[in-house]
């Protein structure tokens, strides 16, 4: 018997009891890595902890990330007020129309009720409602011209046009300094100016926070027609606010964007 031998007889008897807990760990091991490897077995074990910890974290979101959540959105907001504004007030302008809308619709059914049947056949007989139609269609409100312009500046930001005008760029500043002036005028805190009459054309402005949209109208100037019209900007400013939250649109991209809210749109 040799030296190598003899030394590893001795191995054995020293460490025995140490072998076999390193071949213990070792196939502790060779399991756990089978289980990493194999994701069916890896997700059985891990998908039960993760879903119970989910689960634990939606419990404690209020109490521990709600106040913090809340304070960060206050100081946000105080920060940047005027895009706050401009995000929120197509939504609560919309809002605000459909209650109205909704209310005035109520009156509406309940006068219809306490209409006596005579009234209603009158109304019915007594005038052509081919001609009505017609007279209607021809005094209806059409838009001819639309304008976002910049608040503060008056630059023309776009624009969409059925008119021949000779420059835009100035009746945009023309518009901002009749605007700022009736409004400095009347000095009512939070009121702007909303329609301005000229000849055969109505020009209504809609203001925001860092914009506002001139729209020239020919024709009748409804009721119902500026319930349509409000409904038009607001769905384009709210589309518009979103397309130029993190990149300045171009003057090209912004006339395609009102030409295809506004060409088509009836009132």
């Amino acid at each position: 018997m040799n030296e190598n031998d003899k030394m590893q007889i001795l191995r054995d008897l020293l460490f025995e009891d140490d072998a076999i807990f390193i071949e213990k760990i070792a196939k502790r091991l060779e399991r756990l890595e089978d289980s990493f490897n194999d994701n069916d077995k890896f997700t059985s074990k891990v998908d039960p902890i993760i879903l119970h910890q989910l689960d634990e974290f939606k419990t404690s979101i209020p109490q521990t990330l709600g106040p913090t959540i809340t304070a960060a959105l206050k100081i946000e907001i105080k920060k940047n007020k005027d895009e706050v504004v401009d995000a929120l007030y197509p939504v609560i302008g919309k809002m605000i129309k459909k209650y109205i809308a909704q209310e005035i619709r109520k009156l509406s059914e309940s006068i219809n009720r306490q209409l006596g049947f005579k009234e209603k056949i009158k109304s019915w007989f007594g005038k052509s409602k081919e001609k009505q139609a017609i007279v209607n269609e021809l005094a209806a409100a059409h838009i001819e011209q639309v304008l976002l312009i910049e608040k503060e500046s008056g630059l023309l930001k776009g624009s969409y046009s059925n008119l021949h005008t000779i420059d835009e760029e100035m009746i945009s500043g023309m518009l901002t300094a009749i605007k700022s002036f009736a409004e400095d005028a009347f000095g009512q805190k939070g009121e702007s100016l909303e329609l301005i009459d000229y000849e055969l054309y109505h020009i209504h402005l809609q203001s925001f926070s860092s914009y506002y949209v001139a729209v020239v109208l020919s024709g009748t100037y409804t009721l119902s027609a500026k319930d349509k019209l409000q409904d038009l900007i607001f769905d384009f400013y709210e589309d518009f606010t979103k397309k130029n939250e993190y990149k300045s649109l171009s003057s090209d991209r912004i006339n395609t964007e009102l030409a295809q809210n506004f060409r088509y749109a009836s009132l």
